[in-house]
Protein backbone atom coordinates (compact mmCIF):
# COMPACT_ATOMS: atom_id res chain seq x y z
CA UNK A 1 0.00 0.00 0.00
CA UNK A 2 0.74 3.83 -0.80
CA UNK A 3 2.48 5.20 2.76
CA UNK A 4 2.85 8.40 3.45
CA UNK A 5 5.91 10.45 2.58
CA UNK A 6 7.45 10.75 5.85
CA UNK A 7 10.85 11.75 6.52
CA UNK A 8 12.98 8.65 8.24
CA UNK A 9 13.47 8.63 11.78
CA UNK A 10 15.97 6.90 13.69
CA UNK A 11 15.50 5.32 17.02
CA UNK A 12 18.32 3.18 18.08
CA UNK A 13 18.69 0.42 15.42
CA UNK A 14 14.71 0.80 14.02
CA UNK A 15 13.79 3.25 11.82
CA UNK A 16 10.28 4.72 11.35
CA UNK A 17 8.74 7.24 8.28
CA UNK A 18 10.31 6.53 5.05
CA UNK A 19 8.52 3.57 3.96
CA UNK A 20 10.71 1.68 6.54
CA UNK A 21 8.44 -1.49 8.43
CA UNK A 22 5.52 -0.14 10.77
CA UNK A 23 7.75 -0.67 14.19
CA UNK A 24 5.37 -2.38 16.88
CA UNK A 25 6.52 -1.41 20.53
CA UNK A 26 4.99 -1.88 24.09
CA UNK A 27 5.45 -0.10 27.42
CA UNK A 28 7.10 -1.90 30.94
CA UNK A 29 4.09 -1.82 33.37
CA UNK A 30 6.43 -2.53 36.23
CA UNK A 31 6.97 0.44 38.64
CA UNK A 32 10.79 1.49 37.01
CA UNK A 33 11.74 1.56 40.81
CA UNK A 34 11.42 -2.08 41.00
CA UNK A 35 14.77 -2.95 39.23
CA UNK A 36 14.33 -7.09 39.04
CA UNK A 37 11.00 -6.58 37.80
CA UNK A 38 11.36 -3.45 34.99
CA UNK A 39 14.02 -6.66 33.65
CA UNK A 40 11.92 -9.54 33.74
CA UNK A 41 9.34 -7.16 31.87
CA UNK A 42 11.73 -5.69 29.14
CA UNK A 43 13.36 -9.23 28.13
CA UNK A 44 8.95 -10.32 28.37
CA UNK A 45 8.77 -8.17 25.90
CA UNK A 46 11.94 -8.80 23.89
CA UNK A 47 10.88 -12.31 23.92
CA UNK A 48 7.27 -11.23 22.95
CA UNK A 49 9.27 -9.62 19.22
CA UNK A 50 9.18 -5.74 20.30
CA UNK A 51 10.65 -3.10 18.35
CA UNK A 52 11.24 -0.76 20.46
CA UNK A 53 10.50 -0.57 24.90
CA UNK A 54 9.00 2.14 26.60
CA UNK A 55 9.74 2.82 30.36
CA UNK A 56 8.51 5.43 32.73
CA UNK A 57 10.13 7.95 34.77
CA UNK A 58 9.10 9.94 37.24
CA UNK A 59 12.01 11.28 39.88
CA UNK A 60 15.58 10.35 40.41
CA UNK A 61 15.12 7.03 41.63
CA UNK A 62 13.48 6.04 38.98
CA UNK A 63 16.47 7.19 36.57
CA UNK A 64 18.99 5.44 38.92
CA UNK A 65 16.93 2.20 38.08
CA UNK A 66 16.83 2.99 34.25
CA UNK A 67 20.74 3.08 34.01
CA UNK A 68 20.77 -0.79 36.08
CA UNK A 69 17.69 -1.90 33.32
CA UNK A 70 18.90 -0.67 30.36
CA UNK A 71 22.17 -2.99 30.76
CA UNK A 72 20.15 -5.61 30.26
CA UNK A 73 18.11 -4.28 27.20
CA UNK A 74 18.40 -5.63 24.10
CA UNK A 75 16.05 -3.64 22.17
CA UNK A 76 16.44 0.63 21.86
CA UNK A 77 14.55 2.03 24.68
CA UNK A 78 12.35 4.83 24.70
CA UNK A 79 11.94 6.94 28.06
CA UNK A 80 8.61 8.40 28.93
CA UNK A 81 9.10 11.59 30.45
CA UNK A 82 6.44 12.58 33.18
CA UNK A 83 6.10 16.33 34.79
CA UNK A 84 9.40 16.55 35.27
CA UNK A 85 11.65 17.23 31.84
CA UNK A 86 14.47 17.98 33.83
CA UNK A 87 15.32 14.62 33.98
CA UNK A 88 15.59 13.54 30.17
CA UNK A 89 19.72 14.79 30.42
CA UNK A 90 20.14 12.02 33.67
CA UNK A 91 18.43 9.65 31.40
CA UNK A 92 19.15 10.42 27.65
CA UNK A 93 22.74 8.52 27.63
CA UNK A 94 20.72 4.96 28.31
CA UNK A 95 17.84 5.55 25.92
CA UNK A 96 17.40 5.87 22.00
CA UNK A 97 14.27 8.11 22.13
CA UNK A 98 12.73 10.81 24.60
CA UNK A 99 8.93 10.83 25.14
CA UNK A 100 7.07 14.20 26.18
CA UNK A 101 3.48 15.42 26.99
CA UNK A 102 3.34 18.64 25.76
CA UNK A 103 0.48 19.09 28.37
CA UNK A 104 3.30 18.28 31.05
CA UNK A 105 5.46 21.09 30.41
CA UNK A 106 3.98 23.46 32.15
CA UNK A 107 4.19 21.65 35.83
CA UNK A 108 8.04 22.40 36.54
CA UNK A 109 9.39 26.16 36.23
CA UNK A 110 5.75 27.53 35.02
CA UNK A 111 7.68 31.15 34.45
CA UNK A 112 10.36 29.75 32.04
CA UNK A 113 9.23 29.85 28.39
CA UNK A 114 7.76 26.52 26.64
CA UNK A 115 10.59 26.87 24.10
CA UNK A 116 13.27 27.13 26.00
CA UNK A 117 11.66 23.82 27.63
CA UNK A 118 11.72 22.40 24.07
CA UNK A 119 15.21 23.83 23.04
CA UNK A 120 16.45 22.25 26.21
CA UNK A 121 14.93 18.71 25.30
CA UNK A 122 16.13 19.10 21.49
CA UNK A 123 19.96 19.57 22.72
CA UNK A 124 19.68 16.57 25.15
CA UNK A 125 18.17 14.44 22.73
CA UNK A 126 20.86 15.93 19.57
CA UNK A 127 23.72 15.15 22.03
CA UNK A 128 22.69 11.63 23.01
CA UNK A 129 21.79 10.36 19.97
CA UNK A 130 18.14 10.09 20.64
CA UNK A 131 15.17 10.78 18.97
CA UNK A 132 12.16 12.63 20.23
CA UNK A 133 8.29 11.41 20.58
CA UNK A 134 5.79 14.50 20.85
CA UNK A 135 3.49 12.37 22.69
CA UNK A 136 -0.29 14.25 22.72
CA UNK A 137 -3.01 12.80 24.90
CA UNK A 138 -6.62 13.71 25.10
CA UNK A 139 -6.92 14.13 28.75
CA UNK A 140 -3.53 15.90 29.37
CA UNK A 141 -3.85 18.36 26.50
CA UNK A 142 -1.71 22.17 26.98
CA UNK A 143 -4.70 24.08 29.12
CA UNK A 144 -3.71 26.90 26.67
CA UNK A 145 -4.92 25.06 23.91
CA UNK A 146 -7.76 23.69 25.11
CA UNK A 147 -9.47 27.48 25.96
CA UNK A 148 -8.69 28.00 22.06
CA UNK A 149 -11.39 25.79 21.20
CA UNK A 150 -15.17 24.70 21.78
CA UNK A 151 -15.43 22.58 24.84
CA UNK A 152 -17.14 19.82 22.91
CA UNK A 153 -14.14 19.79 20.56
CA UNK A 154 -11.62 17.58 21.87
CA UNK A 155 -9.32 16.77 18.46
CA UNK A 156 -8.82 20.13 17.72
CA UNK A 157 -6.66 21.59 20.48
CA UNK A 158 -4.73 18.20 20.90
CA UNK A 159 -4.01 18.93 16.92
CA UNK A 160 -2.76 22.58 17.52
CA UNK A 161 -0.54 21.59 20.38
CA UNK A 162 1.11 18.72 18.49
CA UNK A 163 1.48 21.41 15.12
CA UNK A 164 3.18 23.89 17.41
CA UNK A 165 5.47 21.86 19.44
CA UNK A 166 6.88 20.20 15.37
CA UNK A 167 7.03 23.97 14.42
CA UNK A 168 9.16 24.37 17.51
CA UNK A 169 11.59 21.57 17.04
CA UNK A 170 11.76 22.94 13.41
CA UNK A 171 12.89 26.07 14.51
CA UNK A 172 15.19 24.55 16.36
CA UNK A 173 16.84 22.58 13.88
CA UNK A 174 15.42 19.08 15.31
CA UNK A 175 13.65 17.20 12.68
CA UNK A 176 14.61 13.63 14.17
CA UNK A 177 11.15 13.49 15.87
CA UNK A 178 7.61 11.64 15.55
CA UNK A 179 4.25 12.43 16.94
CA UNK A 180 1.47 10.66 18.50
CA UNK A 181 -2.07 11.75 19.01
CA UNK A 182 -4.05 9.64 21.47
CA UNK A 183 -7.75 9.05 22.64
CA UNK A 184 -9.81 6.37 23.80
CA UNK A 185 -12.27 6.61 21.40
CA UNK A 186 -10.80 4.97 17.82
CA UNK A 187 -13.10 8.13 15.71
CA UNK A 188 -10.91 10.79 17.38
CA UNK A 189 -7.74 9.21 17.01
CA UNK A 190 -8.63 8.73 13.24
CA UNK A 191 -9.68 11.64 12.55
CA UNK A 192 -6.90 13.62 14.65
CA UNK A 193 -3.86 11.22 13.04
CA UNK A 194 -5.44 12.10 9.63
CA UNK A 195 -5.74 15.81 10.08
CA UNK A 196 -1.84 15.84 10.99
CA UNK A 197 -1.49 13.41 8.55
CA UNK A 198 -2.57 16.58 5.95
CA UNK A 199 -1.03 18.81 7.37
CA UNK A 200 2.67 17.25 8.25
CA UNK A 201 2.77 14.36 5.95
CA UNK A 202 6.43 14.79 6.62
CA UNK A 203 6.30 13.52 10.12
CA UNK A 204 6.26 9.70 11.26
CA UNK A 205 3.16 9.45 13.42
CA UNK A 206 3.26 6.63 16.27
CA UNK A 207 -0.42 5.39 15.99
CA UNK A 208 -2.51 3.97 19.31
CA UNK A 209 -6.06 4.06 21.17
CA UNK A 210 -4.91 4.98 24.81
CA UNK A 211 -7.15 3.75 27.14
CA UNK A 212 -8.24 1.18 24.78
CA UNK A 213 -9.13 -1.23 27.78
CA UNK A 214 -9.27 -5.13 28.04
CA UNK A 215 -8.86 -7.96 25.21
CA UNK A 216 -11.27 -8.25 23.26
CA UNK A 217 -12.68 -5.05 23.21
CA UNK A 218 -9.53 -3.21 23.20
CA UNK A 219 -8.19 -4.82 20.65
CA UNK A 220 -11.04 -4.19 18.79
CA UNK A 221 -11.21 -0.60 19.19
CA UNK A 222 -7.24 -0.65 18.32
CA UNK A 223 -7.84 -2.80 15.13
CA UNK A 224 -10.76 -0.29 13.74
CA UNK A 225 -8.60 2.59 14.10
CA UNK A 226 -5.45 1.21 12.80
CA UNK A 227 -6.93 -0.39 9.69
CA UNK A 228 -8.46 2.98 8.93
CA UNK A 229 -5.36 4.75 9.33
CA UNK A 230 -2.42 2.44 8.24
CA UNK A 231 -4.54 1.33 4.95
CA UNK A 232 -4.41 4.89 4.00
CA UNK A 233 -0.91 4.96 4.23
CA UNK A 234 -1.04 6.79 7.41
CA UNK A 235 0.68 5.11 10.60
CA UNK A 236 5.38 4.26 11.48
CA UNK A 237 5.38 2.75 14.36
CA UNK A 238 2.10 0.84 16.56
CA UNK A 239 0.90 0.27 20.41
CA UNK A 240 -1.82 -1.65 20.98
CA UNK A 241 -2.46 -0.56 24.90
CA UNK A 242 -4.06 -2.99 26.80
CA UNK A 243 -5.29 -3.40 30.37
CA UNK A 244 -2.86 -6.82 31.11
CA UNK A 245 -1.43 -8.65 33.88
CA UNK A 246 2.21 -7.75 34.10
CA UNK A 247 3.19 -11.36 32.58
CA UNK A 248 0.59 -10.84 29.53
CA UNK A 249 1.95 -7.75 28.40
CA UNK A 250 3.88 -9.31 25.68
CA UNK A 251 0.50 -9.98 23.85
CA UNK A 252 0.16 -6.49 23.31
CA UNK A 253 2.89 -7.05 20.63
CA UNK A 254 1.23 -10.41 19.45
CA UNK A 255 -2.07 -8.05 18.85
CA UNK A 256 -0.27 -5.37 16.98
CA UNK A 257 1.48 -8.06 14.63
CA UNK A 258 -1.64 -9.85 13.91
CA UNK A 259 -3.34 -6.51 13.19
CA UNK A 260 -0.74 -5.51 10.97
CA UNK A 261 -0.25 -8.89 8.82
CA UNK A 262 -4.13 -8.74 8.53
CA UNK A 263 -4.18 -5.01 7.22
CA UNK A 264 -1.18 -6.16 4.43
CA UNK A 265 -3.09 -9.72 3.62
CA UNK A 266 -6.42 -7.29 3.29
CA UNK A 267 -8.13 -8.72 6.01
CA UNK A 268 -10.40 -5.83 7.24
CA UNK A 269 -12.77 -6.65 9.94
CA UNK A 270 -13.63 -2.59 10.71
CA UNK A 271 -16.18 -0.93 9.16
CA UNK A 272 -15.39 2.72 8.48
CA UNK A 273 -16.19 4.24 11.67
CA UNK A 274 -16.85 2.77 15.13
CA UNK A 275 -19.99 3.66 17.13
CA UNK A 276 -20.23 1.95 20.23
CA UNK A 277 -23.70 0.52 21.24
CA UNK A 278 -24.74 -0.37 24.86
CA UNK A 279 -22.42 -0.66 27.45
CA UNK A 280 -18.35 1.07 26.63
CA UNK A 281 -15.78 0.03 29.27
CA UNK A 282 -12.20 1.87 28.56
CA UNK A 283 -9.63 1.13 30.93
CA UNK A 284 -6.11 2.56 30.84
CA UNK A 285 -3.16 0.01 29.61
CA UNK A 286 -1.39 -1.39 32.83
CA UNK A 287 2.02 0.24 32.60
CA UNK A 288 4.32 1.75 35.31
CA UNK A 289 2.49 4.97 35.88
CA UNK A 290 -0.35 2.77 37.87
CA UNK A 291 -0.10 3.23 41.44
CA UNK A 292 -2.11 0.03 42.80
CA UNK A 293 -1.70 -3.32 40.71
CA UNK A 294 -4.97 -3.80 42.33
CA UNK A 295 -6.81 -1.60 39.10
CA UNK A 296 -6.08 -4.50 36.88
CA UNK A 297 -8.17 -7.15 38.55
CA UNK A 298 -10.77 -4.18 39.20
CA UNK A 299 -10.92 -3.24 35.43
CA UNK A 300 -12.34 -6.94 34.82
CA UNK A 301 -14.02 -7.31 38.08
CA UNK A 302 -16.05 -4.34 36.99
CA UNK A 303 -16.62 -5.27 33.42
CA UNK A 304 -17.96 -8.61 34.96
CA UNK A 305 -20.42 -7.01 37.50
CA UNK A 306 -22.08 -4.35 34.80
CA UNK A 307 -22.44 -7.18 32.42
CA UNK A 308 -25.95 -6.73 32.88
CA UNK A 309 -26.15 -3.32 31.55
CA UNK A 310 -24.71 -3.84 28.35
CA UNK A 311 -27.80 -2.76 26.44
CA UNK A 312 -27.35 0.45 28.29
CA UNK A 313 -25.72 3.53 26.34
CA UNK A 314 -23.27 3.70 29.35
CA UNK A 315 -19.77 4.77 29.43
CA UNK A 316 -17.44 3.89 32.39
CA UNK A 317 -13.78 4.69 32.64
CA UNK A 318 -11.12 2.39 35.14
CA UNK A 319 -8.23 4.72 34.83
CA UNK A 320 -5.24 3.17 36.65
CA UNK A 321 -2.77 6.85 37.02
CA UNK A 322 -2.36 9.53 38.72
CA UNK A 323 -1.39 11.12 35.36
CA UNK A 324 -4.43 10.54 33.07
CA UNK A 325 -6.80 9.75 35.47
CA UNK A 326 -8.12 12.45 36.58
CA UNK A 327 -8.93 14.04 33.22
CA UNK A 328 -9.65 11.01 31.39
CA UNK A 329 -12.81 10.49 33.78
CA UNK A 330 -13.99 13.38 33.19
CA UNK A 331 -15.43 12.45 29.85
CA UNK A 332 -17.27 9.23 31.43
CA UNK A 333 -20.56 8.38 32.67
CA UNK A 334 -18.66 7.08 35.58
CA UNK A 335 -15.17 7.21 36.21
CA UNK A 336 -12.67 5.33 38.60
CA UNK A 337 -9.65 6.84 39.28
CA UNK A 338 -7.34 4.55 41.13
CA UNK A 339 -4.78 5.82 44.38
CA UNK A 340 -2.67 3.54 45.63
CA UNK A 341 -5.04 3.24 48.76
CA UNK A 342 -8.62 4.08 47.45
CA UNK A 343 -10.62 4.63 44.49
CA UNK A 344 -12.04 7.96 43.69
CA UNK A 345 -15.36 6.98 42.18
CA UNK A 346 -17.06 9.88 39.63
CA UNK A 347 -19.81 10.56 38.09
CA UNK A 348 -18.19 12.70 34.93
CA UNK A 349 -16.16 15.57 36.47
CA UNK A 350 -18.35 15.21 39.98
CA UNK A 351 -15.97 12.97 42.89
CA UNK A 352 -18.85 10.56 44.34
CA UNK A 353 -16.39 9.84 46.85
CA UNK A 354 -13.04 7.45 47.71
CA UNK A 355 -13.40 4.39 48.37
CA UNK A 356 -11.95 1.40 49.61
CA UNK A 357 -11.07 -1.07 46.46
CA UNK A 358 -12.72 -4.20 48.36
CA UNK A 359 -16.42 -1.49 48.35
CA UNK A 360 -16.43 0.34 45.43
CA UNK A 361 -17.91 -2.03 43.45
CA UNK A 362 -21.24 -2.32 45.14
CA UNK A 363 -21.43 1.84 44.94
CA UNK A 364 -20.40 1.53 41.06
CA UNK A 365 -23.29 -0.72 40.74
CA UNK A 366 -25.51 1.72 42.61
CA UNK A 367 -24.52 4.00 40.30
CA UNK A 368 -25.42 2.46 37.31
CA UNK A 369 -28.33 1.36 38.12
CA UNK A 370 -29.59 4.85 38.85
CA UNK A 371 -28.44 5.92 34.86
CA UNK A 372 -30.41 2.66 33.71
CA UNK A 373 -33.36 4.16 35.47
CA UNK A 374 -32.92 7.92 33.81
CA UNK A 375 -32.22 6.28 30.88
CA UNK A 376 -35.31 4.48 31.10
CA UNK A 377 -37.44 6.99 32.82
Amino acid sequence: MQRNPTRAVRIGDVTIGAGHPIAVQSMAATKTQDVAATIRQVQLLEAAGADLIRIAVDSRKDTDALAKVAEHATRPLTIDLQENYRLAEVVAPWVAKLRYNPGHLYHHERDRPIRDKVAYLAETAATNDCAIRIGVNCGSVDPDKLEQFPADDSISPMLASALEHCELLDDLGFERYCVSLKDSDPNKVIEANRRFAAQRPDVPLHLGVTEAGMPPEGVIKTRIAFEQLISSGIGDTIRVSLTLPFDDKGDEISAGRQILDDIEAGRFRSVPEYRPEGLNIISCPSCSRVENEAFIDLAHQVRDVTAYAKAHSITIAVMGCRVNGPGETDDADLGMWCAPNFVNLKRGPELIGQFPYDAVLDVLREEVDKLIAQETA
